[in-house]
């Protein structure tokens, strides 16, 4: 499978240089588990400046609320509940939410130590499942007094998924990094595999026609941007959530 590194300043500048990538390189494969045919690579995503603006790319399915909710779902738990009833298999949150007090605590014992590991991947449930985890580990390290952040996708859909990922892990990023009391540092997202499902190849043609013709328009501002909207969106998400929770 050929290998990708791509790097940006901002996410939505990596993130846009991955779909790129994916789309003029990627090798056609077959996907047998979903009778179809992907646009396949391994790739490396490096996001040098994750908090800079603008932090936020137009090109996933979604808008603010869709972000919003997700953003919930990473750090919040606001769905774990759907696990606890049997109608889920996990959720990211729920896999790794009591890991989280050992990370900070481990990144205050030894700000260097390179132990501050959480496996998403549970290898009771995972194997042999229909739905196995996406993610499968999150690592911190603690460099120039910055909290780093490297995560490993098994596989990782590029146009659905993938921003919305990365979006929700560099939020899950600074909060621990505010906890510490320190600065965010590089974010580095890897998929082993990051593709394009035949069923999406008009949407990745989409997105790379609207990058090389209006690269401008194809991002917006987080702060004084997006997050007020997204704060606007919450009250609504939680009253839907509780409506999914009493069924």
């Amino acid at each position: 499978m050929r290998e990708i590194l791509v790097e940006g300043n901002t996410l939505p500048e990596a993130y846009h240089k991955a779909i790129l990538a994916l789309h003029k390189e990627g090798d056609i494969t077959d996907c047998g588990d979903w009778n179809t045919t992907q646009k396949e690579v391994s790739m490396t995503m490096v996001v040098k400046h994750p908090l800079e603006e603008p932090m936020i790319s137009k090109l996933f399915i979604g808008g603010p609320r869709e972000l919003e909710q997700y953003r919930m779902e990473m750090l919040d738990g606001i769905l774990d509940f759907e696990v606890e009833k049997g109608n889920w298999a996990y959720t990211y949150h729920q896999r790794y939410a009591d890991q989280l007090p050992f990370i900070i605590e481990e990144l205050r014992r030894n700000p260097s130590t390179r132990r501050a590991v959480m496996l998403v991947r549970d290898k009771a449930v995972d194997m042999g499942s229909d739905d196995p985890a996406c993610l499968q580990h999150i690592q911190y390290f603690i460099r120039e007094n910055k909290l780093c952040c490297k995560i490993l996708f098994r596989s990782n859909d590029a146009t659905k998924a993938s921003f919305m990922n990365a979006f929700a892990l560099v939020m899950l990023q600074k909060k621990i990094a505010d906890e510490l009391g320190i600065e965010v540092g590089e974010y580095v997202h890897r998929a082993n595999s990051y593709h394009c499902y035949e069923k999406d190849f008009e949407l990745i043609a989409g997105y790379v026609k609207r990058i090389e013709n209006d690269p401008d328009g194809t991002t917006v501002d987080y702060v004084d941007g997006w997050d007020e909207i997204m704060e606007e969106e919450r009250e609504s998400i939680l009253k839907d959530v509780e409506v999914l929770r009493n069924r």
